[in-house]
């Protein structure tokens, strides 16, 4: 006899098993996102932050001194940090005195407060968009340093962190789909045996209870046996 194929009866859970692993994948992925971003993105900050402010501390001498060859020289050798597109130092007065731009300082910069330490985005024509942080040196007194940092470049450390995360997630997406339909596929087999089974027993056969679906100890295994008894109880009774 044909192999009897029960797919109609666990449609319904393949679906939901389906979704339900859609469901977590994508609600994990979002998470992801979020979290990665703003854990990046603080840690840009705060890194960009503590270069500033080393900048700060170590141009003190140089200010009183009024070195601005050394200044300039000092911020250049910063500026070799991947991260970094741009510093310039202000006086107290709003003065510039050193950048790293070239050929000149944007006019977007030129029209920022020069003394503000406030964290900033900034989009620059021809150079491209940044976030940019600020330090006091002694408290302002000596000056500000500003350094840009390139948002680009951020994008793209955010972009490789959650594509490893999401290549992650859709393999275990695709295991656990598949692990889903074999396990569905697995409960539905006794299912399918039994009806075999229950074909036989309506055509007439007489199978033994050595058959193996009725030898299981389980639900299909019950049904069986109680087929095999009705069959048994309706063959020995009278006809009229």
């Amino acid at each position: 006899m044909r192999k009897v194929k029960v797919h109609k009866l666990f449609r319904k859970t393949r679906f939901f098993f389906f979704a339900l692993f859609g469901l977590i994948v994508l609600s994990v992925s979002l998470l992801s996102i979020v979290t990665v971003s703003r854990e990046l993105s603080d840690e840009y900050e705060s890194n960009s932050r503590a270069i500033a402010e080393n900048i700060a501390n170590s141009s003190v001498d140089i200010l009183l001194n009024r070195n601005l060859a050394t200044l300039q020289s000092l911020i250049d050798q910063f500026v070799e940090v991947q991260s970094i597109r741009y510093i310039y130092i202000t006086s107290d007065t709003g003065e510039y005195l050193a950048h790293t731009f070239v050929p000149g300082i944007p006019d977007a910069i030129l029209a920022s407060d020069p003394f503000s330490t406030e964290t900033v985005q900034r989009s620059l024509p021809g150079l491209g968009d940044f976030v940019e942080v600020g330090s006091p040196i002694l408290s302002g007194a000596a000056g500000t340093v500003h350094v840009g940092m390139d948002l680009e470049l951020l994008g793209l450390k955010i972009q490789r962190a959650i594509g490893q995360q999401l290549a992650l997630l859709g393999i275990i997406f695709v295991i656990g789909s598949l692990l889903t339909f074999w396990f569905v596929n697995m409960a539905a087999r006794p299912l399918a045996d039994l009806l075999v089974f229950a074909a036989k027993v309506a055509g007439g056969a007489r199978p033994g209870e050595d058959e193996p679906i009725a030898m299981r100890d389980d639900e299909a295994g019950e049904l069986a046996r109680l087929f095999l008894h009705v069959a048994r109880r309706g063959g020995g009774g009278s006809r009229e």
